[in-house]
This record gives C-alpha cells, structure tokens and sequence, in this order.
C-alpha cells in the first residue's frame, strides 16, 4: 500500500520553488470525504433506504440496475459522423488525467506520448490545429513552443458530462477543421424543485497513481451552483521490461458556476476555473514546472423567442495560462539551470441563433472570435521571474457561419453549411525578414450531406467537405521555424482540404449493430514540418500536397442479455504527393475485440487490442507535435481485464489490470527517447507495462 501512495520529494521540491499553490485534495482528504458522504447518503435519506427495503416496493429491472460500464472502446456513432461518450465512465486502459488520453478509447485516435501525461491527441493521423478543441465552448491554446502543453493538457474529462466527436469538415459551428471537432461539454438539467447531485471518483492504481474529482451541483427554479475539483498524480512509471521512463506528474483544477433561471426559457451562466500541475518528459531536455490556468466565462440562452427564432445562445470568456519549463526541478540538473516561462492571453465571443423557417427546416447562424497573444521570456533558475516578457505573435480570427438541415421526408435529410473566416496575425519577433510585418487571409469552408434512414435506427449517409486552415503559432513563429526560401515560416500557406465522408449506422438485428465512416481526402498546401534538411538550422516548414483515406468500422451483438461482444478497426493511410513518400505520422490498423458481462449487480469485461506493424514511414517529417522517427515498427498485442460491483444506486466500484501479460511495447508516432540522467534511453517512449487500478464512483443525480 505504501507503494501505491508514495511522491518522492522531488516533486514537492519543485511546488514550494515556483510557489504554486497547494492542490486542494489529497487521498487522504478523499477517503475521507467518500466515507462521510457515504454515511450522509444513508443517514439523511433512511426513507430512501427504506423504501427500497419495503417488499411493496417494485424491484428495479435487470436493464434499471445496469451498472455503468468500463469504457473499453466507446460507443459508436449515435449519429452521422458523430461519436459521444460519457466522460464520467471508467475507463480501461486508464487513461491519465488530461484529454487526449481519455480520446484514445475512440476508433480513429491515437496518441503520440512525451511522457505520463500531456500527450498530443491525432485523429485520421491529423494531429495539432488540424483538430479542433473545445472545452465548455472555448477554444483552447497551450503556450509551450515544444508542444508541453497541448489544448488538452489543461483538459481534466472527469469534470465533463460528455464529450462529443464530429469527424471530418462535416460541421462549420465550431470552426473551421481539418480532421474533426472535439467538443468537451457540460449539461444544464433544469432544477424544478431545490434539490441537489453530486458525483465524486476516487482511484488508486500502479506507480502511485492517485486520483480525485468532485463535482457537486444544487439548485432551485431560479438559481444554481456548481463546484467542480480534481487532483491526478502519478510517479515514474515502468515498462514491460521494468524500465522506468520519467514521467511523473500532478496536476489539480477547481472550478464554480453560478446560474439564474428567472424562468424555463431563459439562463444566465458565469464560471471562473482555475488549474496547475508539474510533469515530466522523456523526450526532451526540460519537464514542465508549471501549468497554471485561469479563466472566466459568462453564457446567457433564451429559448421559444418567437416562432421563427427558437433559440439564442451567446458566450464571452477570458483564458490566461502562464506556463514554466525548466532543465532541474524534476531531474538531475546538468552544469545551466535553464528556464523558459511563455504565456498566452485569449479572449473570445460566441453568438449563435436557431431559426425555424418552416416545419422541416432548422437554420443555425452565428459569428465567433478569437484573440490570442503570446509571450515569453527566459534565463535562469534566480532571474527568470524579473525578466521582461516579451511578444513574440498575436493572431485575430472572425467567423461568421449558417447551418442548415431539410428533411424532405421523415427518412431523407439534406445538411450544409458555409463559413467564412478573416485572419490577422502579427509576427512580433525581432531579427527575421518578416519581424513587424502582419498578414490578412480570407478563408472560405463549407459542406454538403445527405442522409437516409431505411429502418429504426439505422441511417445511410454520404458528404462532401472542404476546410481551408491558417497555419498556427506553432508552425509560423514557435522555435523560429524558416521556410524554403526566407529565415521566417510566416508567410506559410493556409492548408486546404477537400474531403469525401460516407458511411452507415446499421441496426441489422435488435442484437446486432453497425456502425462504419469511411473517408477520402485531398490536401492541397498541407503544412509539413520537415527536420531532414540538415542546411538550416532550424526546423523548416514547407507546403505539400497529400492524400489521405481511412475509416472506422464497430460492430457490436448481444450474445444475451446480460453479456456482449465487440470489435472496432481504425485505419489510415497517408500519401505525400509531392515528395512521392508515405505521408509522416500515420498509425498503422488498430483493432480492439471486447466482451464484457453486466448483470446489474456485477461486472466483468476484457479488452484485446491488436495492432498492425507500421512500415510506411518518412524519416524526419511530420507535423508540429512529432515527426518519423525513421525505423518501422512491430505490431503488438495487448490484454487488459477489469471487474464492477454497485453496492447500492449511488455506489459502485470498479478494479482492472491493464497490460495482464506486461507487454512492452510502443506506439508507432511515439515520440524518441531523450537522454534523461538516471534513466535508460530508447527509440520511443514505451507505453506502461502492467498496470493495477481501483476506482469508487459516487453519484447522486
């Protein structure tokens, strides 16, 4: 047990150094907080305790009792190119504290690893700008030059309701994208009485794992409250072959909502969040220190205005984060203490309108901004803090946006959608041919679907999109990136993608479901980062074109009633058209077979994850977060099996051991290994090795 809880003292070093503040919850706190709610829960409430003692009372159904299952592969589409999962649900593998860990249990996505946390999500083998991410509606950029902190290293999912996933350029309401949209959501249910819910997660597991979230709700038909916290940590982890790769980190975020409902049409919603964390990396020579975010963000909806305008929604918000790096609070430090402190400031405004121009017709129109100015500054261990900051880039984008859905009949459905975007960006730097100058593009993206339902639950669907992106920060002005023929990537073209997605949700049999997406699409001017021109200094950014095709195929069938199978297959292939080479950074297949039993009382689940060698590579290429490490590799196995058991509605408990048989193994656009004192390199980073976790669940809703 003491295994399981130990921190070494590194890490604490490491908080009282850059002052951070306390995290608010400790395992000890959370045991203690489980245990007192548990008795309130039957101490305040015996009539409900009764009640379910009363014989009178009738029994729940098997299907009422269901215990909430262990997300091994997630849901397939509920609708057309649209994937959505309970982000509350445990999960196997478990997944660390951040975002793109919990997207990898989604056919489609992978996730190139830097250490325990903070890795960069890639769906279709599009990582980075190319996949858009939303947290509560905001969108979300990360500071770190070297990708540290990706938008969904400041993601903690368990303070989420759901998270939703709309593939491909088939959406133009969140943006224009290149692969897809990930949108991580809270709901809003309506208190009609004074009443309260409450959800809280505690988990324990292999390398000190150590997680905590509290998330408490209570209203009435004119105001509410929401307080939300969390706390993850984790020690070095080990491979399969017992190696520890440095990987350490804790993280905590807190946030509160306060709501006013003068009446069932209308909400008034303003939230203040605030975060902070240390990890380490085993891909570079620095770990991060220091994540802190804060934010402020005010909504306000009114529902049933007229007969034509059926909704309104508006957001503005506020988004800071101060970011630390340095080469010797996590690690042995060598001869210079370096330290890099960039920060970034983003404001933006949202308004949407539903509109109902007739009784088959939904029309959704819209304007969005965004602002977003990035600094930094640097030096060593005792002058970082009085330096300068200075700005290096600022960028600016409009959106105006219209969405429109016709059925023509109750079975067939025509959706599209137009966008326009205006950018502006500064390059701020000093001592590069494009230092002072700006930039302005406008950029068109739409789409065009349609979709037949031939029987209750199944839907046929095929759609054309296109997207046109801006290069970001991190490929014009981070690490002072140059293009082919100027010392500057800031005047890199915007990348263009046209895109074909088709695809079915089938229910064959009340037993047996289908659902598949497949896609094809054309890149003109896609965005390479590209390290094999050993002339230059830096890293060169360069346009290309490409090709890219793949899909998802989930198939699911219920053996009885209590116990079902599944398997899942995500594939990707990727073509560079105008160098002639596989296009960088591709996974290879993914295959996942799944069968779990629930009774209602008990559970029990196992995962089988195959995945295909990669031999399609381009050594030295690739896209801001990774790049071809140049050597193929093998395909591998992994098993992993976890158990349930609800003590009660409100209670339940979930155990598994993920890797059973210890493999050691890495991903395919894993990131190389870097060269950490005490510890022993190799090619990639290898994913754990065999990992052992608890989890109690708490839930009053």
């Amino acid at each position: 047990m003491a295994y399981l809880f130990h921190r070494d003292e590194t890490q604490r070093k490491s908080y009282r150094s850059f002052g951070l503040r306390n995290p608010p919850f400790s395992w000890l706190g959370a045991f203690s907080l489980f245990f007192s709610l548990g008795v309130f829960s039957f101490a305040a409430f015996p009539a409900l305790a009764a009640e379910e003692q009363t014989p009178e009372t009738p029994t729940p159904t098997s299907e009422e009792q269901t215990l909430d299952p262990v997300v091994v592969t997630a849901a397939p589409m509920s609708d057309p190119l649209t994937v959505v999962t309970d982000a509350k649900a445990p999960r196997q593998p478990v997944p660390a504290h951040d975002g793109a860990d919990y997207l990898k249990t989604i056919p489609g996505f992978s996730v190139i690893r830097k250490g325990g946390s903070d890795g960069d999500p890639v769906f279709r083998g599009m990582a980075g700008s190319r996949l858009n991410i939303l947290a509560d509606g905001e969108m979300i950029h990360g500071g770190c030059g070297g990708r540290m902190d990706p938008p969904t290293a400041y993601i903690f999912p368990e303070s989420y309701d759901r998270i939703t996933v709309l593939k491909g350029p088939q959406s133009v309401v969140w943006g224009p994208t290149s692969a897809g949209t990930v949108l991580f959501e809270r709901d809003f249910k309506p208190y009609t009485t004074p009443d309260y819910r409450l959800f809280g997660g505690l988990m324990l597991g292999s390398f000190g794992r150590n997680d905590q979230v509290l998330d408490a709700q209570a209203g009435n038909s004119t105001f509410y409250a929401r307080l939300i916290g969390t706390r993850s940590s984790m020690d070095d982890y080990k491979d399969g072959d017992g190696k520890k790769v440095h990987s350490q980190y804790m993280r905590w975020s807190g946030g509160a909502t306060i709501g006013f409902t003068p009446d069932e049409n209308t909400r008034l919603e303003l939230s203040a969040t605030a975060s902070d964390g240390e990890a380490a990396y085993a891909d570079r020579m620095m770990d991060g220190v220091k994540f802190a975010r804060e934010n402020v963000s005010l909504k306000f909806e009114k529902k049933k205005i007229s007969a034509l305008v059926d909704k309104v929604d508006a957001q503005v918000y506020y988004n800071t984060i101060d970011h630390v790096m340095d080469n010797y609070s996590l690690r042995e430090p060598g001869m210079m203490k370096n330290v890099s402190n960039p920060d970034r400031k983003t404001t933006g405004l949202r308004l949407t309108g539903d509109l109902v121009p007739g009784d088959n017709s939904l029309l959704k129109v819209g304007f969005d901004q965004q602002s977003n100015r990035h600094r930094f500054r640097s030096g060593n261990n005792l002058n970082y803090q009085s330096a300068k900051r200075v700005e290096d880039a600022n960028f600016d984008n409009y959106g105006l946006f219209s969405e429109w859905t016709q059925s023509f009949t109750e079975v067939n459905r025509l959706v599209a959608g137009l966008r326009v975007d205006f950018w502006r960006a500064e390059d701020k730097r000093s001592g590069f041919s494009t230092s002072g100058k700006s930039r302005h593009e406008t950029l068109p993206s739409g789409f065009v679907r349609y979709e037949r339902d031939f029987g209750e639950g199944s839907t046929v669907f095929i759609g054309l999109g296109h997207s046109e992106r801006f290069p970001d920060y991190w490929e014009t002005i981070s690490q002072n990136k140059q293009s082919e023929t100027s010392d500057s990537a800031f005047n890199t073209k915007p990348e263009k993608n046209t895109q074909l997605d088709i695809g079915t949700i089938y229910r064959i049999t009340p037993e047996l479901q289908l659902a598949m997406s497949a896609f094809y699409g054309k890149m003109r001017d896609y965005i390479l980062i590209d390290n094999t021109r050993t002339l230059k200094p830096a890293t060169l950014v360069r346009n290309v074109n490409a090709t890219t095709y793949g899909g998802e195929v989930g198939v699911s069938y219920a053996l009885s009633r209590s116990l079902r199978g599944g398997v899942s297959l995500a594939y990707v292939r990727g073509s560079n058209d105008t160098d002639h080479t596989p296009l960088a950074q591709m996974p290879p297949l993914d295959s996942r077979f799944t069968l779990d039993y629930d009774d209602g009382t008990w559970s029990v689940g196992a995962l089988w994850r195959l995945v295909a060698a990669q031999n399609r590579f381009d050594k030295g290429k690739g896209n801001i977060a990774g790049q071809d490490i140049g050597e193929p590799t093998a395909g591998f196995g992994v098993f992993s099996i976890n158990g349930g058991y609800r003590f009660r509605k409100e209670l339940y408990l979930t155990a598994g051991i993920d890797n059973v048989f210890n493999k050691t193994y890495a991903e395919a656009i894993s990131r190389s290994g870097g060269m950490v004192p005490g510890y022993i390199q190799t090619m990639r980073i290898n994913e754990p090795g065999r990992f052992f976790w608890l989890k109690l669940n708490l839930k009053f809703d």
